[in-house]
């Protein structure tokens, strides 16, 4: 091979590790579904969100079904407003449930949704009424901690040491 072919050969390996990276990049920001179909906005409140972020994902069943678009405090409840972007291929039922999920053990969080049996559709602007905040790791553990130092201010037969 002479010199001008492969100054190409490498100047498209160049651009093929570009165009890997910035997969990468839209990957890790999932930004990777921008535009792909139409959807319709729903709300949901929860008491704690824990480390949900906007752009997290919306899954049902494990599959993608829309995006956190933004999270925002109410003033008068003081409960953490998720606004969602679900795709319009998915209908769920009114009486649906959310719920804010980890993925595996210390992974990112994201919202799912469990399906209900009502006849009637959620429709934009629809508020998901049955919710469950998010599980926090500190909470769970200061709850094991204090419930062991209980048990261990009291002896085998529940009076005090």
């Amino acid at each position: 091979m002479n010199k001008r072919g492969i100054e190409a050969l490498v100047g498209l390996f160049v651009l093929l590790g570009l165009a890997g990276l910035l997969f990468l990049a839209l990957k890790a920001a999932n930004l990777t579904n921008v535009g792909a179909h139409e959807s319709y906005t729903v709300r949901a409140k929860f008491d704690n969100i824990g480390g949900l972020k906007a752009r997290a994902p919306v899954r049902s069943a494990g599959v993608t079904v829309g995006r956190v678009t933004s999270i925002s405090l109410d003033p008068k409840t003081y409960q953490g407003v998720v606004t969602l972007d679900i795709d319009k291929r998915f209908e769920f039922p009114a009486d649906s449930s959310a719920k804010i999920l980890t993925s595996g053990l210390l992974g990112d969080q994201y919202l799912g949704i469990e399906a209900g049996a009502s006849d009637k559709n959620l429709a934009a602007g629809d508020t998901i009424k049955q919710t469950q905040s998010a599980v926090v790791l500190e909470n769970l553990i200061g709850q094991f901690l204090f419930n062991k130092a209980a048990e261990a201010g009291t002896d085998g037969g529940g009076a005090k040491k």
